[in-house]
């Protein structure tokens, strides 16, 4: 078990979650606690459930990326009405990058905000979306384009969910690791491509999840509301969440944004930031994370088109992330509009001698 305090509230990254989120319920002195939960986790739910003395109830939710709209949130809301939520209520949310932002969400505008608490199952969930205090749906418009900030009470990261987990999802979470990796770099990219060749199964997950979260937390501590430097936990997502929106969300967060990195190296060799070498290493490192590298069954037009609903923009310019070096990455990038074009043609085929004309 592993905690960390960077955030001002705990992460704790470990397995057995049950009794530690317990133990937080009763050292804040809640005695009124409801769970929501995906369904998919409605048994690690009930858990920690039978864990905690005086419950309201376990609410489970169909969810998915094409569920994470403002009907669903009125769906949450009515529930946790129905159950005699009030504001002294803590809310804990049980479930994956969808569950923890659509639930924080809902947290957050309930009676003008009750405290949350985030139980993350997924790789993703671990590693990105649990952490940082950011909460949202999609619009038809584009992704997360109505959400709020705010902290949770604390978050768990169920280590133990991630043994559950077939191969595809468990490696839905894999291309936020090389992001924090390609931000960091040094040991942090160092130690994926290590970890690479290796079975997932045998990775040292608890290790791997609680150095990701730090890296985040850094970049989250120096910019709490995302008015600057914490932009760069942005790369490769300009491009990712386009596909995704272009695909309507037939290609997973966790493809698109591998596809969304590979996007951002281009950008930044064509405008003469990135070098051939370390573009090749990141490419390297996700081929051997078995991360798909291009998208042929989406529109170049249509991912353009999704990009304009960017939360990025600035004065109606999309603005981008894009790595200097492996370790160095900028933000707030205005690149032309053929480049854009260019870079995403060359993203709907496999990677070959013409990435680096």
């Amino acid at each position: 078990m592993m905690r960390l305090d960077e955030l001002g509230y705990p992460v704790i990254v470990g397995g057995v979650v049950q009794k530690e989120v317990a133990s937080i319920v009763a050292e804040r002195g809640y005695t009124r606690v409801v769970i929501l939960c995906d369904k998919n986790v409605e048994s690690i739910a009930r858990r920690i459930g039978r864990a905690i003395k005086g419950h309201l109830g376990v609410l489970p939710f169909v969810l998915g990326e094409r569920r994470k709209t403002l009907t669903t949130v009125a769906k949450v809301l009515d529930a946790l009405a129905r159950v005699g939520t009030d504001r002294g209520t803590l809310v804990i949310g049980v479930g994956g990058g969808v569950g923890g932002d659509l639930f924080a969400f809902a947290a957050s505008i309930y009676m003008r905000g009750v405290p949350y608490l985030n139980v993350a199952t997924s790789l993703v969930a671990m590693v990105d979306a649990s952490v940082g205090g950011k909460t949202g749906v999609d619009l038809a418009a584009g992704k997360n384009l109505a959400g709020t900030f705010k902290d949770p009470i604390a978050v768990v990261a169920d280590i133990d969910a991630l043994a559950t987990l077939p191969d595809r999802f468990l490696r839905e979470g894999l291309a936020e690791l090389v992001k924090h990796g390609i931000i960091e770099g040094n040991d942090a990219f160092d130690s994926l491509e290590t970890l690479a060749p290796h079975p997932l199964r045998k990775w040292p997950w608890e290790t791997v999840v609680a150095e990701s979260i730090r890296i985040k937390a850094m970049y989250v501590n120096d910019d709490r509301f995302e008015a600057g430097a914490r932009e760069v936990l942005n790369l490769g997502h300009t491009v990712g969440h386009a596909i995704e929106r272009a695909s309507d969300f037939r290609i997973t967060h966790g493809n698109a944004v591998s596809i969304g990195l590979r996007a951002a190296g281009l950008l930044a060799m064509r405008t003469k930031r990135f070098s051939t070498r370390d573009h090749l290493r990141v490419l390297s490192l996700l081929a051997l994370l078995r991360l798909p590298l291009h998208v042929e069954e989406v529109d170049v037009g249509e991912i353009i088109a999704a990009m304009g609903a960017d939360k990025k923009k600035r004065d109606g310019s999309l603005r981008f992330v894009l790595p200097r070096s492996i370790g160095d990455v900028e933000y707030g990038v205005s690149v032309p509009a053929a480049t854009i074009r260019a870079v995403i043609t060359r993203c709907t085929h496999l990677p070959g001698d013409r990435e680096f004309r």
